[in-house]
């Protein structure tokens, strides 16, 4: 609203008069009648607000963290169990007892209830050899974990399943191989691509790049006398390797020559000499089916041909003249079990988590992941005949 202002009394005609004139300076024009507002009471309250809540520590934070990504992670099952036809017997456990016989033949056998664990490539009942029934009882317990059988499609909740079936697989080809070879003179089965052939053409390849082998370059040393000395990364190697090295040359390849793969701060490995891959070759095809599937997984989990060799010479059945020659144990040389052969694989990793720390849900993970690998090669090679 616009209203007029002020104007001097000489400008306004003589006939108004001084309370006119007042009047007329504080009135306002305009058309539109003056109207008061009518409150109307309110009928529908809406909700009180939320109480305030205290800031949330860094502990909190990272728990609620964890408790998203774990309801994530449950909304993500329910969705791939949702896609499958209802009433479908995956979504539970058909089996409610999980039990290891034995039959006539010293072979052991899973069952579940009345129903036989099966491999699952030529789908005959899985039996472990009769000098494993640690294994036959850790496959056992694995299936009694498992809450549905949808679980059982997945190879990283039953590894030891896994790789026994690999085992299975393997020991049946080689019989089926000898038994050909007795009966034909033909060569057709020595050209056909096996199980074996199949393992050491992928285990070689390794020797040029074990991780046991890959050093780090040298560091200059400190010059002030009064300066602590720490070991290097390289000594640190050196310190772990030379042992096992030492075992390897002289127990189980006598006469061969294993150099550092990185040495002299080159990028590029250094191959080994053709002769330390034929013995090792030659060697890796005398192993038996348990022991060489096993050998491929301590290898294809630590990135070491040397370090799973290691580990089956102490564990495997094949190797127990050498440990009781050897004395190993209390009496004999140190045992060489699954945290040295983990510590031995991941050392870089430990001497740099220990100088800029780990990174969570990833270091850790790896770090248990390891060991579960060692250990399940570890079940697979050794067994009753023990040293």
């Amino acid at each position: 609203m616009n209203c007029i202002a002020a104007a001097p009394s000489s400008a306004l005609p003589r006939i108004c008069s001084s309370r006119s004139i007042a009047t007329l300076k504080r009135r306002c024009l305009h058309a539109s009648p003056s109207l008061s507002a009518t409150p109307l009471p309110s009928t529908q309250p809406g909700p009180p607000p939320t109480a305030p809540l205290p800031p949330s520590s860094q502990y909190g934070e990272r728990v609620d963290r964890r408790r998203r990504q774990a309801e994530l992670i449950k909304r993500g099952q329910d969705l791939r169990t949702s896609h499958m036809k209802p009433g479908t017997a995956m979504k539970k456990r058909f089996w409610k007892d999980v039990a290891v016989r034995t039959t006539s033949d010293g072979l052991h056998t899973i069952y579940l209830d009345s129903r036989p664990v099966r491999n699952p490539q030529t789908k005959v009942p899985l039996s472990i050899p009769p000098s494993k029934p640690h294994l036959a009882t850790a496959i056992a317990l694995e299936w009694d974990l498992l809450t549905s059988a949808q679980q059982a499609l997945r190879a990283h909740l039953i590894p030891l399943t896994s790789i026994a079936s690999r085992a299975h697989d393997l020991a049946m080809q080689d019989a089926a191989t000898a038994s050909s070879n007795q009966a034909s003179e033909s060569t057709a089965v020595h050209q056909s691509r096996t199980i074996r052939d199949d393992i050491i053409m992928t285990l070689i390849p390794y020797l040029d790049t074990d991780t046991l082998l890959c050093w780090a370059p040298p560091t200059p040393k400190e010059a002030d006398p009064t300066t602590t000395v720490v070991p290097s990364l390289r000594d640190l190697q050196a310190r772990v390797a030379e042992p096992i090295i030492s075992y390897l040359t002289t127990n189980v390849w006598p006469g061969i020559q294993l150099n550092p793969s990185l040495d002299d701060g080159s990028i590029f490995p250094t191959e080994q000499p053709r002769q330390t891959k034929d013995i090792i070759r030659g060697w890796m095809t005398g192993l038996n089916a348990w022991e060489l599937v096993g050998l491929e997984r301590a290898v294809l989990a630590g990135k070491s041909l040397c370090v799973g060799a290691r580990l089956l010479c102490e564990w495997g059945e094949s190797f127990a003249d050498i440990r009781k020659a050897l004395g190993s144990g209390s009496h004999g040389i140190q045992r060489f079990g699954i945290e040295d052969a983990a510590q031995a694989c991941s050392l870089e990793v430990m001497w740099q988590t220990g100088r800029w720390g780990e990174v969570e849900d990833t270091h850790d993970v790896d770090k248990e992941d390891l060991r579960s690998q060692f250990g399940s090669a570890v079940l697979v090679a050794s067994g009753t005949t023990q040293a």
